[in-house]
């Protein structure tokens, strides 16, 4: 893990005082140049379910059947009766960690920001602590993967109240692994990717619904996604039919000859209307106070003779369900699209909102999976998120930050 993390400069390394986190801390300490010390943080501990210690997973499904049924599907109404001074109590696993995950950030934030900062925890509380950095409800604490030694990349603009960006969440590239591990015994798994890079991707010209083909780095990017998901089982493919993300999908689908590519149209991305084709500054001189309030709150902006996010949030979270509702039992989709189509999506997933799509990153060719176990019945697994680790720079999604 060392390496994957080489050339990143950290001003803290905070640990669980839980030995399988703390030597995990120091390993990796001991292969980074100029490492801080480590600190040690109680609010790291593991979640604790003190009826359920020591036994296996088959062990507690057995014995505590429906408790083990809430904690799946319900985990914010999970409880244990446990002894209290006062005698039994009600304890919500849950609950008490999402409140020491919050505690956590709110101690650390101030002490280190604008820097880089390392945290080795455990499963269940860097989940807490990513769905408290974007404001993610604790309904919400099943739905994200963490692996043992899973990388997650959070980018903060200041306290826990200002925005939160996820840029990466459960990369496993460096321990070997193509993708996480793929255990469905029904339901589909959803590989979710962005189109590479345009050439107005890369001036920050807003695209929108106009057909810009990829550029040479964009064609890159499509082929070092092709050899990444080579070896990926591929049961179907679907894309927009702009021809960015089009081109994308069938440079993947090179190393998948049988499968065939089809088209969703609302999958298309958001049009812009009248600021299609115009840079930034283009933008900020004509519609200012709209430019203004897209950035600080985007849910609230009617693109001029173009589209509201409400509007694309409609279609392509309908397009996305409709492909999971379409999908055979243990299959693997493909489905390539936009920056801001990918994100409505990922936050129908997640269970945020509209106004939440800026807490979510796509890098250009990045690849996010997405499990369906029970399809559309149950909730959705998001396993990884923006992994572009296949571009050979490292857990940093450096790929172009242009317009969408």
């Amino acid at each position: 893990m060392a390496q994957a993390l080489d050339g990143l400069a950290f001003d803290a390394i905070y640990s669980s005082p839980l030995q399988r986190a703390r030597r995990t801390a120091e390993v990796i300490a001991a292969g980074i140049d100029q490492a801080p010390p480590l600190q040690i943080s109680d609010l790291l501990l593991e979640i604790d379910l003190p009826l359920w210690e020591g036994l296996e997973k088959s062990q507690v499904q057995a014995q505590f059947a429906q408790d083990y049924r809430t904690w799946s599907a319900r985990p914010a109404e999970f409880f244990m009766e446990v002894e209290g001074e006062a005698g039994p109590r009600r304890h919500y696993p849950v609950l008490a960690l999402f409140d020491q995950a919050q505690r956590f950030w709110r101690e650390i934030l101030p002490k280190h920001e604008g820097k880089t900062v390392l945290v080795v925890g455990h499963n269940g509380i860097l989940r807490s602590l990513i769905c408290t950095a974007v404001g993610m409800g604790p309904e919400q604490y099943q739905v994200i993967r963490q692996s043992n030694c899973g990388l997650s990349v959070l980018n903060f603009s200041g306290g826990l109240e200002d925005s939160v960006q996820l840029e990466s969440i459960n990369l496993t590239g460096h321990l070997g692994e193509v993708l996480p591990d793929h255990r469905l015994k029904q339901g589909c798994r959803l590989l979710l990717v962005r189109h590479g890079e345009t050439e107005w991707n890369r001036l920050s010209r807003f695209q929108g619904q106009i057909d810009i083909p990829l550029n040479d780095n964009g064609k890159a990017q499509a082929e070092k996604a092709a050899t990444f998901l080579k070896d990926v089982a591929i049961d179907f493919a679907i894309t927009s039919p702009l021809s960015r993300p089009k081109e994308t999908a069938q440079a993947i689908l090179q190393h998948h000859p049988g499968v065939a590519l089809g088209e969703a149209p609302d999958l298309k991305e958001i049009g812009h209307g009248l600021w299609e084709g115009k840079l930034e500054h283009e933008i900020q001189a004509e519609y200012g106070e709209a430019l203004k309030q897209w950035q600080l709150a985007p849910e609230t902006v009617q693109m001029p003779e173009g589209e509201n996010l409400q509007q694309v949030w409609d279609r392509g979270v309908a397009a996305w369900q409709a492909i999971v509702r379409e999908a055979a039992p243990q299959s693997t989709g493909l489905v390539v699209a936009h920056d801001a189509v990918n994100k409505v999506i990922l936050c129908q997933v997640l269970g945020l909102q509209p106004k939440d799509i800026w807490a979510i990153k796509q890098g250009n060719g990045a690849v996010t999976v997405v499990d369906y176990p029970q399809g559309l019945a149950g909730p959705p697994t998001l396993q990884a998120l923006n992994i572009t680790t296949h571009f050979g720079q490292g857990v940093i999604d450096r790929t172009a930050a242009g317009a969408l």
